[in-house]
């Protein structure tokens, strides 16, 4: 058997800091296939964008990748040389980020910036790069795309920079995309324009697909598999419809709670309590557990990750039973 498209294994990534070790990434593992989608989920503060960070090789002092598997078609990207990084990041593994200016520089026109992305990585005339430019930004809705080839990105409003940065991301059509957040400033119109082009780019082209981002209504209709995220480690994980419909982490049950529209009528909005404990001073044991309605004493020592459901995996010791039963 092919090994997956990528594949992270217990992942960690710390940053050495004066006042101490951030563990923003503490053993995180997920399997992405070729042509399909995960939704990486979680509230500020997770560890989403650090996870995507390092699958790219992004992180910088006083952060680094400091134990597990980044596996893209069996190499690991952890150990790569960064001369070898550079030829795979943007080409065959891409980053949408969630400013577009991390993408765009400003001094420079969409042509150029286009352009130079095509060619640094095939070697096609001036002309092909500009057609293969021009074809992107029509894919994600840009209207005239000649036009908009010759301007600034000044001269873009936001969501419309969004949509010129995830151009840039799927020029080369790539292996794996990394999206953090990218749709959070486009309108409900446009982001569904781009999720269906998400979807069409990894059912033609066989993308394996990291979508990050807190929108459960997103995630629903978006992604295939799921993996909720909680003060750097992976909660629960599994296919998103079991995850969503029969949850077995009180903080992936809480996430869907939150959610307005779940909301009766009249009914105050449902919230988790508490905050989000500090990275640099986790608990012992469960870091969900100073907020979990069903927190015990043995919740004191560091749950492990197992299978509950037939796929589907969480980390807690007592999970709903209702989901389990289900």
């Amino acid at each position: 058997m092919s090994a997956p498209t990528l594949e992270v294994r217990n992942l960690k990534t710390h940053f050495f800091t004066r006042a101490g070790v951030v563990k923003a990434v503490d053993d995180v593992s997920f399997t992405v296939e070729s042509g399909k989608v995960l939704g990486l989920v979680g509230e500020s503060g997770s560890g989403k964008t650090v996870t995507g960070f390092s699958i790219l090789g992004l992180v910088d002092a006083p952060g680094r990748i400091a134990g597990g598997q980044i596996l893209f078609k069996g190499r690991d990207l952890a150990t790569l040389p960064e001369a070898e990084m550079r030829g795979l990041r943007g080409n065959r593994i891409a980053m949408i980020f969630q400013d577009p200016m991390m993408t765009l520089n400003p001094v420079l026109r969409i042509d150029t910036q286009m352009i130079e992305t095509v060619q640094a990585h095939a070697k096609v005339s001036r002309e092909e790069a500009r057609q293969r430019s021009r074809d992107a930004l029509g894919q994600v809705g840009i209207p005239s795309p000649d036009e908009r080839l010759k301007a600034y990105p000044h001269q873009f409003s936001g969501g419309m920079r969004q949509r010129v940065a995830i151009a840039i991301a799927l020029l080369h059509k790539p292996d794996v995309i990394v999206a953090d957040e990218p749709t959070t400033a486009l309108d409900v119109t446009i982001q569904g324009q781009i999720l269906a082009e998400a979807q069409k780019l990894c059912a033609q082209f066989g993308t394996a697909l990291v979508w990050i981002t807190h929108d459960l209504s997103v995630v629903a209709g978006l992604a295939d598999d799921i993996a909720v995220m909680y003060a750097g480690k992976v909660v629960e994980s599994g296919p998103v419809t079991q995850v969503l419909d029969a949850p077995l982490h009180p903080y992936t049950l809480g996430l869907i709670g939150s959610v307005p529209s779940r909301n009766k009528r009249g009914e105050p909005l449902r919230q988790i309590p508490g905050m989000t404990p500090s990275l640099l001073n986790l608990p012992a044991g469960c870091a969900f557990r100073s907020r979990c309605p069903r927190a015990e004493p043995g919740c004191a020592e560091p749950p492990p990750m197992a299978e509950y459901r037939p796929g589907q995996h969480a980390r807690c010791i007592h999970p709903h039973q209702e989901a389990v039963a289900a």
